[in-house]
């Protein structure tokens, strides 16, 4: 088998991403260096910042 790759320029106007899962990852072209990020959606109001109970009363 003969495999031939050309390495040409890649020129992209726009993309537009409609929706995502928990764990994706779009790439376009070549890569060297892949780093990790991540975004939340999350409404304001759902939130938890804190732990749910106290962990020690303060009076003990």
């Amino acid at each position: 088998m003969i495999f031939q790759v050309y390495n040409n320029e890649l020129t992209v106007g726009s993309i537009k991403v409609l929706g995502v899962s928990s764990s994706s990852m779009l790439l376009v072209g070549d890569a060297q260096t892949i780093q990790l990020a991540s975004a939340f959606d999350t409404p304001a109001e759902s939130l938890i910042i804190g732990p749910f109970v106290p962990l020690q009363s303060e009076g003990r």
